[in-house]
């Protein structure tokens, strides 16, 4: 049995699910995943999303800011830490940096990241680590947020060895999605190969990133399988040890409640 540990069912779009928000759910079971994370990335939408979730033992969320959002979301920490405080939220996020859309002044977007990160650090709940283009600044505030004290998760994963390994070290896990089945993809896989069992998981990122053969379609948790055989393939082990593995370190990870 499968956990995806990085999903955004509010953002699917129900059409191919007969508009059921529950078909979705029992196909995603159906097909041998057991556990999901719904991964917050909008305070306004959050109520809508942590209410079609409440039903479902199966469904975990989180809580947080997309870094992608505009500097007009203001992040207060008091109302996060509250919302937080929600037995089914199990992280903070997803935060982190992205300077691919976001050129020029990234001040703001350190500062909320920081928020984020103490308030992880102080209610003691994992962050859930969001990073493009902006490496060594990620690495730098997840240190001098203490991030050992929360852990965390460097989510959908596209950084270099060297970067993991730093990550790994501050008791990061590595978290690997559809981009690992990529044709263009082969320097992620000569990671991919190379984190510890103990630092693994896998998720879809859907409605994105879809993996091969699915690519360009609608992604969906169900999904993750064939990330966890691209995995086995390229770490010369099996499907289920991969299943097995990370279904164990996200348990470890977000099961603090």
């Amino acid at each position: 049995m499968f956990v995806d540990s990085h999903c955004h069912l509010d953002c699917i779009d129900l059409a191919e699910f007969g508009g059921s928000f529950d078909t979705l759910v029992q196909k995603t079971i159906d097909s041998g995943v057991e556990h999901m994370l719904c991964v917050s990335i909008d305070l306004e939408k959050y109520p809508r999303m942590r209410e079609q979730v409440t039903d479902y033992p199966q469904i975990s969320v989180s809580v947080g800011v997309h870094p992608m959002a505009g500097k007009e979301q203001k992040l207060d920490a008091a109302h996060l830490k509250k919302l937080a405080a929600d037995k089914k939220v199990v992280a903070i996020g997803e935060t982190g940096l992205d300077y691919y859309y976001h050129k020029g002044d990234t001040e703001w977007q350190k500062e909320r990241f920081r928020t984020h990160m103490q308030c992880a650090v102080e209610i003691n709940k994992p962050v859930i680590v969001h990073t493009r283009d902006a490496g060594q600044d990620t690495l730098d505030i997840l240190g001098s947020e203490n991030i050992e004290k929360c852990g965390g998760v460097i989510h959908c994963f596209t950084e270099t060895m060297e970067f993991s390994e730093q990550a790994m070290e501050m008791g990061m896990m590595i978290s690997f999605s559809g981009i690992t089945t990529f044709n263009n993809a082969d320097a992620l896989r000569k990671v991919a190969r190379q984190v510890p069992d103990e630092f693994l998981l896998i998720e879809t990122d859907s409605p994105y990133l879809a993996p091969v053969p699915h690519r360009g379609k609608q992604n969906w948790p169900s999904l993750v399988s064939h990330v966890a055989e691209k995995l086995a393939e390229v770490r010369g082990t099996t499907v289920e040890h991969i299943a097995e593995v990370t279904r164990h370190n996200y348990h470890k990870l977000f099961s603090r409640n």
